[in-house]
């Protein structure tokens, strides 16, 4: 008899295989079955990604992963974080199910597997915190939803993403980030919804809402949910000087304007929504009454704090390498023990279950548990009360019963279907916040522009794009009747293969790029300049530049006007920026700024890190946002999403 066979005969005598019992009652029998290394396997939650053609991986070095029959086999492992871009859903689907069946195949209990993602719908490129896009529906990132403030978007984006999601058998969301922007010089500001700590709270809440919630029965059965792990508790935004803790000079969160309590209003809202996962922090706070070590070896902060005073009861799971060193995309990287380095990889281990947390990510060491509990470090019962919380999930998930395999056939009608599409599109559009529009500079029309053969001067704008709109383009400024600009948010490189990845250090723009886009706003009659925000950028010299040229002159030839806008997007495509150029498209630019805009980089360095708002007389204030005509596109997006 094969062992599908075996593990097909068994199913039918053992209680956890039952659908018709109690989720409870199938966890129990499940757990009286298990080995310890079946126990351990479940504690540890690592990067998966599929074959060139859709087969089981072997070993992928530049990203520390191992050959996927090791882990699956071997190490008995079930939780894996699916990295890289969806291009094809069918064959990431078909890969799903065959790790599904590979399990049911090769292992005693067949307990199937659960695939997580970070965030895929958006535009950052950063590996170590998000993927791009792929065939998925394409919006703006997190930030946006703080800049168009409606609870009805964030719940409808989640529940697209959440089908997409479960299309190609994703069932873990790595997300939402709760973290909040009050640092701006944080490389991960772009993934929050902003700095203000109840407009984030609500948000949050209807983020995991449209993930989990959306589409459950009246039962409240999460078959067709996708479980959301909010992150990063207590808060990761008050990072000293900015800096990022995946590295070691970023490894402190400090609170000089005693604002801790701030940073956990959005956790106290995702627990209240039902997030079914919490990722702790990488930091470790200093100043506070918590030990000085990283938030998931800290027993306060996680036992104490989120178990017992705030009632948390679901998996915890940590970031990502706090046990083992590697080499990242090429690059040393230290675990991140921030506190603990001195201890061995056993002891952080034991650290980490000791403080409350059930999972470790990152890592594919059950061997190590294995150790803590026969050396009688972990005790069983510990154990038991983390793998227990594991299974059960799955059970929640169907992943047991009919969810453990997906339709292959359908996977590509629902990824980045038209409908799907679109919407991102839209909110794309809509999220576009105008700060400046000198002379009535935007929307483009005949009446401004006062010639009939309008020349752009272009930059940062596909080519594509710009050719099926028939736009004229040339090379010199002083052809060009209006100048369109697209231009990145200022930041320090930083070196390695990963590390370079985080825009950290100044939010000014260089002097010299500074004079050059001056230039062009003196010498092109209308400009358009936008902005892309993954950090409140300094732009006080282009808002003087503005201001100069607009006082210099007034009509120019053809009997047009002069004018220069100032626009910001959170993650907008060449087709969505030249919609809010022309004033075409569906919806209109309705974006408020989900932070202040610091004035000077020595206001934003001075800002305390906990503290909301904190900058000095800043440039614009959060909730800052012009619109060039009547607010009818509000009622668009309302209508669309409320």
């Amino acid at each position: 008899m094969s062992t599908r066979l075996s593990v097909q005969t068994a199913a039918l005598e053992a209680p956890y295989r039952n659908a018709s019992l109690p989720i409870n009652e199938r966890v129990t029998d499940l757990l009286s079955r298990m080995t310890l290394k079946e126990k351990a396997g479940l504690l540890f939650h690592n990067m998966i990604c599929p074959g060139p053609v859709g087969e089981l991986a072997g070993p992928l070095v530049a990203m520390g992963i191992l050959d996927t029959h090791e882990l699956l086999k071997d190490k008995l492992m079930s939780h894996f974080n699916l990295i890289g871009p969806i291009t094809d859903p069918k064959l990431v689907a078909r890969w799903h199910n065959s790790v599904q069946q590979y399990v049911l195949d090769h292992t005693r209990l067949g307990i199937p597997v659960t695939l997580s993602s970070d965030p895929r719908h958006h535009f950052s490129t950063n590996v170590g915190t998000s993927f791009r896009a792929g065939v998925m529906s394409q919006w703006p990132e997190t930030l946006a939803f703080g800049a168009l403030r409606s609870p009805g978007l964030v719940r409808r984006f989640a529940d697209v993403a959440r089908q997409e999601y479960l299309a190609v058998g994703l069932r873990v969301s790595l997300h939402p980030q709760a973290d909040l922007s009050t640092e701006y010089r944080w490389a991960r500001v772009n993934t929050t919804f902003g700095e203000d700590s109840n407009l984030a709270a609500e948000l949050v809440a209807a983020y995991i809402d449209g993930f989990q919630s959306a589409a459950l029965s009246e039962s409240m059965d999460g078959r067709e949910s996708v479980a959301t792990m909010t992150k990063h508790f207590p808060g990761a935004g008050p990072q000293m000087n900015g800096e990022d803790s995946h590295f070691v000079y970023g490894r402190e969160a400090i609170y000089p304007g005693g604002n801790f309590e701030y940073h956990l209003e959005p956790f106290r809202k995702a627990i209240k929504a039902g997030t079914r996962q919490i990722m702790p922090a990488y930091a470790m706070p200093v100043g506070t009454k918590y030990e000085e070590v990283g938030f998931a070896f800290n027993k306060g902060v996680i036992t104490g704090l989120l178990r017992e005073e705030l009632g948390f009861t679901g998996i915890i799971c940590t970031d990502w390498g706090l046990v083992t060193d590697a080499v990242l995309l090429g690059q040393d990287m230290p675990a991140r023990a921030w506190g603990c380095e001195h201890l061995s990889e056993l002891e952080r281990v034991v650290k980490i279950l000791d403080a409350g947390c059930d999972q470790i990510g990152g890592e594919s060491r059950p061997e190590l548990v294995i150790s803590a509990v026969k050396q009688g470090l972990v005790s069983q019962e510990r154990l038991d009360a983390s793998v227990a919380r594991v299974l059960r999930e799955k059970f929640v998930l169907g992943l047991f019963d009919d969810k453990r395999f997906v339709d292959v056939s359908a996977a590509e009608k629902v990824v980045g279907s038209p409908e799907f599409t679109e919407l991102g599109k839209i909110v794309q559009r809509a999220a576009f916040t105008i700060l400046t529009n000198g002379n009535d500079a935007i929307p483009l029309s005949q009446s401004t522009l006062g010639s009939t053969t309008t020349r752009f001067y272009i930059e940062g704008v596909d080519t594509e794009t710009l050719e099926r709109r028939g736009i004229t383009v040339v090379s010199t400024l002083e052809d060009a009747d209006v100048a369109l600009l697209r231009i990145q948010c200022p930041h320090e490189p930083r070196p390695g293969g990963f590390e370079a990845k985080f825009h950290s250090g100044s939010l000014e723009l260089p002097d010299v790029e500074v004079a050059r886009l001056a230039h062009i706003i003196r010498t092109v009659p209308i400009t358009v300049l936008d902005v892309y925000l993954d950090r409140p950028a300094v732009l006080t010299p282009l808002i003087n530049a503005q201001e100069q040229a607009l006082a210099a002159r007034g009509l120019y030839k053809g009997g047009g006007r002069s004018g220069s806008a100032l626009v910001v997007n959170f993650g907008a495509d060449s087709e969505a920026f030249l919609d809010v150029c022309f004033g075409s498209g569906n919806v209109s630019p309705q974006g408020k700024l989900p932070f202040d805009l610091p004035r000077s980089m020595a206001a934003a360095s001075q800002s305390r890190e906990d503290m909301p708002f904190d900058s000095e007389d800043p440039l614009f204030h959060c909730g800052h946002g012009l619109r060039y005509r009547a607010d009818e596109g509000n009622a668009t997006i309302n209508a669309t999403f409320d």
